[in-house]
């Protein structure tokens, strides 16, 4: 699997599995209704250094990014987000991209990484956790999942 920064020609290959993943309401905050245009200009920021992942028939199967979470003297700190395509889903490509998330984002100087709203019954809280984010705390009920009713949204943080 090769992982490269992303150029403005990648995003027709991201967008399918950005927006089904989206659409499904079962992981991001966002809208489940944000239009392609919407979502390019959030994913694809110039603030954002984004990354895409590439299996070995040089076809997009995932995507990420990282950027400042916030300003000023707080910018050390880093924001990521992560979308694997879901009919990829356990050949390790998650995995891939946030260690390469977490190189890149220390290499460039961040301190630390926050994930401000993780939803509590999003499998990649293992993932996160075993790559040694913690849970510093949860918002109850903050989060009205498709299937499993209202559910907590962690935020979660590394050190770099």
């Amino acid at each position: 699997m090769l992982i490269r920064e992303a150029a403005a020609d990648d995003w027709p290959r991201i967008w399918p599995f950005w927006h089904r993943i989206v659409a499904a309401a079962e992981t991001y905050t966002w809208d489940p209704d944000t239009s392609e245009e919407a979502a390019r200009a959030l994913w694809m920021s110039p603030a954002k250094r984004v990354y895409v992942a590439e299996d070995e028939t040089g076809a997009v199967v995932g995507s990420a990014f990282v950027s400042p979470n916030y300003a000023g003297p707080a910018a050390g700190i880093a924001n990521a987000g992560f979308m694997v395509d879901p009919d990829q889903a356990g050949r390790g490509i998650g995995r891939a991209l946030a260690e390469h998330i977490l190189t890149e984002a220390k290499a460039a100087g961040y301190r630390g990484m926050v994930f401000n709203a993780v939803v509590e019954t999003n499998p990649a809280v293992q993932l996160w956790s075993s790559l040694g984010f913690t849970i510093l705390g949860t918002v109850p009920e903050a989060y009205e999942h498709p299937r499993h009713g209202l559910v907590g949204l962690h935020i979660m943080y590394k050190a770099l």
